[in-house]
């Protein structure tokens, strides 16, 4: 009960800037594809957000990093990282990811119980520097690179893999590093 009125809670405190908890960014009678050839060992380590859809959790976060490490029971752990904008930590979340199919993952944070969001990889470049995250949901989606810095290529790039994929690109947002 007290996680159903947390979500509600989110729901309600939504604004533009935040996202809604039930908002979507993506076509969802597209096709989205997950990355085929997918290696999760290449994917461990630290990411930083470069661009997202804006989601309720995040308002207010820049400098966000998202990291990856095996566990021995064979699932990822997942720590990501919300700083304020003069640097200092706002706030952390950790949890697990399970891998379920190719470039798929299903993960859950251990603040938010009995709730397994999919986290599909949908593109990585072939050095696994930059990555395009999403969700077949369209509710989530990400652009990820292992420096806070983004080469223009890869970051345009990554924005047609979103926009191929059915998300709108008018409404993504670049993340201050």
């Amino acid at each position: 009960m007290k996680a159903l009125v947390f979500l509600i809670a989110l729901a309600g405190c939504a604004t533009q800037d935040s996202g809604g908890l039930f908002s979507v960014y993506r076509d969802t009678a597209a096709p989205i594809a997950s990355k085929a050839v997918f290696d999760p060992a290449r994917y461990l380590g630290t990411w930083h957000e470069v661009a997202r859809y804006p989601v309720p959790f995040e308002a207010g976060c820049v400098g966000v990093t998202a990291t990856y490490g095996l566990r021995d029971d064979g699932l990822l752990s997942v720590l990501n990282i919300c700083r304020n904008a003069d640097g200092s930590e706002k706030s952390r979340i950790s949890g697990t990811a399970e891998i379920v199919g190719a470039g798929r993952l299903k993960v859950q944070f251990a603040s938010v119980p009995f709730v397994r969001a999919d986290y599909w990889v949908l593109w990585t470049d072939d050095a696994y520097r930059t990555a395009v995250v999403g969700a077949p949901n369209g509710r989530s989606g990400w652009i990820l690179n292992r420096t806070p810095d983004i080469r223009a290529d890869r970051l345009q790039t990554a924005r047609d893999i979103l926009e191929f994929n059915g998300y709108d690109l008018s409404r993504l947002m670049e993340v201050s590093q």
